[in-house]
């Protein structure tokens, strides 16, 4: 019954999945490169001081490049170590080689996995489109819950940590201190 499971476009899908990560993640490392360089303005500061990326940041600059090739086969933890070796500044000499293994990994389990559960989901809409539609429904409303939750947890750790900071007047990290500050203090 899945015998043109087999005839599936596999190379031509890990192709394009290639090419997807290596521009998002490696844009997401460039984007950490001038996020550094950005670091005491606006937006950039709430990012470059969030749990996930100093956490991300701190696992970067131990493990180095391993850890954004394995970074690639997680769910939420990929994006910010990709990020954190563009704010860490790791050589390229030592990303791109993490970079195209993870990436590579990356894609071949997406497109495996990926283009099994279609020819599964599209086998069920022929037998049964009223399951196959319930089916698309419940993984719409299951992302939807996880993305909300997740984006709820990151909220109340940001919320969590600027009252702790509030508290013990700690300043965030990378910024730079201004004249002012420093002023204020010494008198």
């Amino acid at each position: 019954m899945l015998d043109w499971i087999n005839s599936l476009p596999l190379l031509p899908a890990i192709a394009f999945l290639m090419v997807v990560i290596y521009c998002r993640a490696g844009g997401t490392y460039l984007l950490g490169r001038l996020a550094y360089k950005l670091a005491g303005r606006g937006r950039f500061h709430a990012i470059l001081t969030s749990p996930r990326v100093e956490s991300a940041a701190e696992k970067a600059n131990r493990w180095g490049a391993p850890i954004v090739a394995l970074s690639f086969l997680t769910v939420g933890f990929q994006t910010a170590a990709n990020l954190a070796a563009g704010i860490t500044r790791m050589p390229l000499t030592r990303y791109i080689p993490a970079l195209i293994v993870g990436g590579f990994a990356w894609a071949v389990i997406y497109a495996t996995v990926g283009l099994a559960a279609f020819a599964l989901w599209c086998e069920v809409a022929l037998t049964n489109p009223y399951v196959a539609a319930a089916i698309a429904v419940a993984a719409v409303g299951l992302l939807t819950y996880y993305i909300l939750r997740k984006r709820a947890e990151r909220n109340r750790a940001t919320r969590e940590l600027a009252r702790e900071r509030a508290v013990t007047g700690e300043r965030a990290p990378l910024l730079p201190e201004s004249e002012s500050g420093k002023a204020e203090r010494d008198s």
